[in-house]
């Protein structure tokens, strides 16, 4: 029940009491001497005239106007809110006085603006509304301010009127129509009983494409999706229809309310189509790689968590791609990008159904196999990975081979935690890349054992570093034909607290990989030029480079510095580097060589014969010395091959102007060969292993700088 409904209510209760005791005045409101000379008939005159009088004063009290008319329309009774809201004519009331005759003269003088223009018209339709009450209307007088108006008629043919100050809730009306028709959001107005759709906004036709009226009288059914609806909570999440079919998702906001007089319901459908797909792709983005769109890192944990926690057998499979590096280093990002996209598409061809493919970053991706916990059934799965990668990527023209490695940890065997499983597998996985890659290792404790030593050995190495723990010993190069000394290679080794001096083998790959190499390479390169400085000038020293410092560090600054820190002339430098750094960044890489051998530096190819062995590095790139890998060397007299090697690379060094020089001479047998083909120089035990510095006198003879032995 609305406000006005209970002021109505409310003002004809005492109306009709009113009346009881306004029955005993005349027209003119005086009372009616029933009984004449009567003692009683005068007190229960008197007693009814107190009761006129208190009702009359309890209508003054109430904040709406009350007015009581006779049959006629005249004026019997107003209470003094009455006349405070018709304060422009309240010098018109009279009792006897007709209400249409205070109409016209108030219209007259300009109390009720809504007349302007219409005057005769106006009163006649108030006179009407008069005649035939019930409906209740509004008014607005000449101050603003609006009035609600509800007559009733009464048994005896009187009428009682009730005025309603609602200029207040106008504004709140006229504020909400403001709000409701300029919102950009749609807004519906339902019935409260029946959901049929009573007004809409402007937005509500713009964004649901239906024409202007269709919306109206159509039940809020027919555009939800589900075909119900409910009101059950403030907010709720939903689907649309719009007039072409479409769906959307909307978020519904309502609250009930009383729209022109009835109960009704404001709803607010505020479309979350495009923010939900925003929402679904970050939350797929959160757990997806976006360049493979196979699941990341995070989901893998969250699948492998589910997994374990359901008490399933399975095997995580680490899965690292080999050589990968160098298709980016050689091919560019963007044909490396490729080749991720085909490989993970390689993975899921080769995994079943039920299995876990996922990027974990760069080039490693996981997989997680439900009942696959046997040696065998891992073996033959991972045969299967392994031959779907190493056959050939074609990418923009490009044919890429590149194969990978596996490492493999299975549940409950080996753990029972994603994290242990994980870390497990990456043991296994750094097995297979030190045993030459392309292979799947299983997890055994062992490999714990082993990284729980790299672990040590890298702190060690780390202290090693800080406490310059490190010296050079020099191997010596020798001319094969006049046995004179031309160079000292210089060989570093770990002066150990507790080992004592550990051989490069043993931590160089380690210092490789925990990217301490750059440190160490660093003091040997300034050892070296440092010692050479103090030997005759005829003798050379050569550095061996890894090509991991070459990229970490600007070799070419390095180098000046160092030559002009020592004062070793540039041409008694040789930096000896392998055919793999040639392979990664080759442009760069080539253009820092240049610089370096323009400086008067001497550049060797170490190993030569391993590996790949490219004669286009040869071309590319003048190099002062080949070096023969130590491996042709021992095979000497024994291996027809390894002889015709070796004669290939020295003819090819002869024919284009390089020195050759044999490493791993161990024996007269093997010299006498190498001088015999005109191999331009020898190193290895057979001359002299290496040796410090302060002992090099024993080796070179101060006059011809020729090997002692």
């Amino acid at each position: 029940m609305d406000a006005t409904t209970t002021y109505a209510t409310r003002a004809l209760y005492f109306g009709k009491s009113l009346l009881s005791s306004l029955q005993r005045l005349d027209r003119f409101g005086r009372t009616v001497k029933l009984v004449k000379g009567s003692r009683r008939a005068r007190n229960w005159a008197r007693a009814a005239e107190r009761k006129g009088d208190l009702l009359r004063a309890a209508m003054d009290e109430l904040p709406e106007g009350v007015v009581l008319l006779d049959p006629d329309g005249r004026y019997i009774h107003w209470n003094r809110s009455y006349a405070e809201i018709y304060a422009r004519s309240a010098d018109l009331f009279r009792i006897g006085v007709r209400m249409v005759d205070t109409l016209r003269e108030g219209v007259a003088r300009g109390d009720y603006p809504e007349a302007f223009g219409r005057e005769a018209e106006w009163v006649e339709e108030r006179m009407r509304r008069l005649a035939n009450p019930g409906q209740r209307h509004e008014q607005q007088l000449a101050n603003g301010r609006w009035i609600m108006i509800d007559e009733r008629r009464l048994p005896n043919d009187c009428t009682i009127g009730l005025r309603i100050d609602i200029t207040e809730m106008k504004a709140r009306e006229d504020s909400f129509r403001l709000l409701f028709e300029s919102n950009p959001i749609p807004m519906f107005v339902l019935d409260e009983k029946t959901h049929r759709i009573v007004a809409v906004n402007d937005a509500t036709i713009a964004h649901y494409g239906y024409p202007g009226d269709a919306l109206k009288g159509m039940s809020f059914e027919d555009i939800a999706a589900s075909g119900q609806v409910s009101f059950d909570a403030p907010e709720k999440p939903d689907m649309h229809f719009r007039a072409d079919g479409a769906k959307i998702d909307v978020l519904i906001y309502w609250r009930k309310f009383v729209y022109e007089g009835k109960a009704a319901v404001l709803v607010a459908a505020v479309d979350t189509t495009e923010r939900n797909r925003a929402e679904a792709r970050i939350a797929f983005m959160a757990r997806h790689d976006p360049l493979t769109n196979l699941p990341n890192r995070a989901a893998f944990r969250e699948c492998l968590e589910c997994a374990l926690s359901a008490g399933a057998e399975l095997a995580v499979f680490l899965v690292d791609l080999d050589y990968f590096k160098q298709v980016n280093d050689t091919l560019g990002h963007s044909v490396g990008d490729r080749v991720l996209q085909a490989a993970s598409l390689r993975l899921l061809e080769a995994a079943g159904h039920q299995d876990v493919v996922t990027r974990l970053g760069g080039d490693e991706f996981a997989i997680l196999r439900r009942g696959c916990a046997d040696q065998e059934s891992i073996a033959r799965y991972s045969d299967g990975l392994l031959q779907n990668l190493y056959r050939p990527f074609d990418i923009d023209g490009h044919t890429i081979v590149i194969g990978a490695s596996v490492g493999v940890a299975c549940a409950p065997r080996d753990s029972h935690c994603p994290e242990a499983l994980l870390r497990q597998a990456d043991l296994a996985l750094y097995a297979s890349k030190n045993a030459g890659r392309g292979v799947c290792s299983v997890f055994e404790p062992a490999l714990d054992q082993a990284a729980r030593d790299r672990a040590i050995l890298d702190s060690e190495l780390r202290c090693a570093v800080a406490r310059r723990e490190f010296v050079v010993h020099y191997q010596p190069i020798v001319d094969l034909r006049s046995g004179a000394v031309r160079t000292m290679e210089a060989l570093v080794r770990w002066r150990h607290p507790t080992r004592g001096l550990v051989p490069p083998g043993e931590f160089i790959p380690f210092a490789e990989q925990s990217l301490l190499i750059s440190q160490i390479g660093e003091f040997v390169l300034e050892q070296a030029c440092a010692d050479a400085a103090a030997w005759p000038r005829d003798v050379k020293v050569a550095v061996n480079v890894s090509p991991l410092q070459f990229r970490q560090s600007n070799m070419f600054a390095t180098v000046a510095r160092i030559l002009e820190r020592t004062g070793l002339a540039p041409g008694r430098l040789e930096i000896e580097i392998t055919e793999s750094l040639l392979m990664e960044r080759a442009e760069a890489t080539l253009a820092t060589l240049q610089a370096l051998r323009a400086l008067g530096v001497s550049i060797s190819l170490d190993d030569f014969g391993t590996g790949f062995s490219s004669l286009t590095y040869l071309r590319s790139f003048p190099f002062d010395k080949i070096k023969i890998d130590r491996a042709f060397t021992q095979a000497i007299g024994a291996d027809p091959a390894s002889h015709a090697i070796i004669d290939t690379i020295v003819a090819l060094g002869s024919r284009l102007g390089m020195r050759v020089t044999a490493e791993g001479v161990e024996n007269a047998t093997q010299m006498r060969y190498l001088a015999d083909i005109g191999c331009n120089e020898g190193q290895g035990y057979y001359f002299s292993h290496g040796r410090p510095a302060d002992e090099l006198d024993e080796l070179l003879d101060a006059g011809k700088g020729r090997i002692a032995a």
